[in-house]
């Protein structure tokens, strides 16, 4: 059997596609984007998150820990992460929750079953299942598995990716999605290698031969206050669009700030701490200058 690496199923998501959906996480990224909201997506391993805030320091972790990672000082809980073997036995045994295994292994006939469960509810809206990430092309042989037994079951499907993966596996994937979520997070190649660690020249290669083999494709936009909020920028994202036979719609996802807490909790520092959420007046402005320059539709995603 199949087997991937997950980190959520998210039930009722209606912003990953039309309809009600059901979003499936999988871990693991080629991309390190700087303004990255789901940070625990990014390694492809299980991984342990530590709110100090929940901690009411019972000792609890410190019982069942192999590694002898938690000690208590003074009060405080001092959690060494470099020890870490992300046995999972602590946050078993943490009721408040301050230790929580991120990522769990599951195969394809799991997580279908789980998908199913709410099929009246994307029958009655339009929806089905979507999976995202991370990146779920990294873990390709999974994602192949699980959008083939999605279609057998007759569920409509999407893919949330950023575009950095071999053609050869979106020509394979292409006959089971539905539609592509297709990030475009920046138009310029060299500022694209400073905010992800990547160029963009193949990711751009990978939407043209999907847009040509007629696969339907959602422009999905991260824009960045201070790094890609540009107008060269937004005239690039409105000609791509314009390039594009099937396109749906463009969407813009504004920056927010809640990926800084989850770097917290995995003990890795967040680049862009003091950053905040755009305010709509900025949004419905970035979203303005896109729609003068295409004819596709552009919104707030």
């Amino acid at each position: 059997m199949v087997r991937g690496t997950v980190f959520n199923i998210q039930k009722f998501s209606i912003n990953d596609g039309p309809g009600i959906r059901t979003t499936v996480f999988l871990k693991g990224c080629p991309l390190n984007c700087i303004w990255c909201h789901n940070p625990e997506s990014k390694s492809a391993e299980e991984e342990l998150f530590y709110n100090f805030e929940k901690c009411i320091g019972c000792g609890r972790c410190a019982a069942v820990c192999p590694q002898k990672c938690h000690t208590f000082e003074d009060g405080r809980h001092i959690f060494n992460r470099e020890k870490c073997i992300v046995c999972g036995k602590c946050a078993e045994e943490c009721y408040t929750g301050a230790l929580e295994t991120v990522g769990y292994v599951r195969t394809v006939e799991e997580i279908i079953t789980e998908v199913l469960k709410d099929r009246d509810f994307y029958e009655n809206s339009g929806g089905g299942m979507t999976v995202s990430g991370g990146e779920p092309m990294m873990q390709f042989d999974f994602t192949y598995s699980l959008f083939k037994a999605a279609k057998e079951a007759g569920l409509h499907t999407c893919i949330e990716t950023c575009g950095f993966a071999p053609k050869e596996n979106f020509k394979k994937l292409a006959q089971y999605v539905d539609i592509f979520l297709f990030d475009c997070k920046e138009t310029d190649s060299r500022r694209h290698k400073e905010y992800t660690g990547v160029p963009n020249e193949s990711i751009k290669e990978n939407i043209k031969m999907l847009d040509e083999m007629g696969s339907k494709i959602i422009l999905r936009c991260p824009i960045i206050p201070t790094l890609n909020d540009r107008q060269d920028h937004f005239e690039a994202i409105a000609e791509l669009a314009e390039s594009l036979n099937n396109i749906i719609e463009v969407n813009i996802e504004p920056y927010h700030p809640l990926g800084s807490s989850k770097a917290m909790f995995l003990g890795k520092k967040y680049v862009l701490e003091d950053l905040s959420f755009p305010d709509n007046e900025t949004v419905n402005r970035w979203i303005e200058i896109i729609s003068s320059k295409t004819k596709v539709p552009v919104k707030k995603a």
